[in-house]
């Protein structure tokens, strides 16, 4: 009987260890398309669901506490017929601070120009070496997108894996002729231009090495080291200013900005004034649509 009691322990143990990287809730937004057949939104939702948080995507094991939350908001558009969708996706990941019951936002992006074919119950077929349709390769590339990002967030350039992994199902996705795969000058909101900024720009760099000083060394030391956390969260701005200064208005900086402009000002209203000073000239050069917010972190 004990041995019996060890052994179902085990198993438990073994199952709560293998539980899948993602946490993905998916919101969609209907109003738009104009179809009575709404049950199949509902499916839309369960399979994309079911893709995103039941397969495993990388090599390490993650607990079900430790499994990344983060939400696809999708709206959709007009139908072009019927099973064809052009939608707008946003893709949050969140993670938790530690030492706190706080959850920070890590990446928030907006994709303005996917479109898809879906019929519902279809298994989504993936293959990470070729493309296969455009459900699975942005679906795809959205969670191994999200996992670079909560990677960098704990260790410096933790994400290289699974950025290079999102920029091999970019380059596969060329071959079709869907927006979004390929560099565009009209529309910077999209995958191409985002894997370029994240993975294969020096430029960019610095904000990847923001990502790590910002949560790692600045979020996670808040309580237990405030001084030092403040000083790495201006290091961290520093090196978004320092990339925006050479390539403005980059799409990864705006990225890191709609991710961080609220917290960021929230957290600094508490910092001493001479971090505050020198915070918001970063912000100001940064991000200047958000100049109001900015300068109500010197009031405190």
């Amino acid at each position: 009987m004990n041995f019996l009691r060890i052994l179902a322990i085990l198993l438990l143990v073994c199952t709560h260890l293998s539980a899948q990287e993602l946490n993905f809730t998916v919101i969609i937004n209907s109003d738009r398309a104009r179809t009575m057949e709404t049950n199949v939104f509902q499916d839309m939702k369960s399979n994309f669901e079911q893709f995103l948080n039941g397969r495993s995507w990388t090599n390490d094991q993650f607990s079900a506490n430790e499994r990344i939350k983060g939400n696809m908001l999708l709206t959709i558009g007009d139908m072009t017929q019927a099973g064809s969708y052009n939608a707008t996706v946003q893709i949050q990941s969140i993670r938790p601070v530690f030492g706190t019951n706080y959850e920070t936002m890590v990446l928030n992006f907006i994709d303005r120009n996917w479109s898809f074919d879906y019929i519902a119950s279809q298994p989504i077929e993936f293959n990470r070496f070729s493309f296969l349709n455009n459900i699975s390769s942005l679906l795809s590339f959205y969670a191994y997108i999200s996992l670079g990002f909560d990677y960098d967030s704990f260790s410096l350039k933790g994400g290289d894996p699974y950025f290079e992994i999102a920029n091999t199902i970019v380059n596969n996705a060329q071959s079709s002729t869907r927006i979004g795969w390929t560099p565009s000058n009209s529309d910077r909101r999209n995958r191409n231009a985002l894997i370029t900024d994240v993975y294969t720009s020096s430029v960019m760099a610095p904000i990847r090495e923001s990502i790590y000083l910002y949560h790692r060394k600045g979020l996670d030391l808040l309580i237990t080291n405030p001084e030092e956390a403040y000083a790495n969260i201006v290091a961290a701005l520093k090196l978004v200013a320092e990339a925006n200064q050479i390539q403005p208005n980059s799409i990864l900086t705006i990225a890191f900005m709609d991710a961080k402009s609220e917290e960021v000002s929230n957290i600094l209203k508490r910092a001493p004034m001479e971090i505050r000073t020198e915070a918001v000239a970063l912000l100001l050069k940064i991000d200047p649509t958000n100049a109001k917010r900015y300068n109500d972190i010197l009031k405190g």
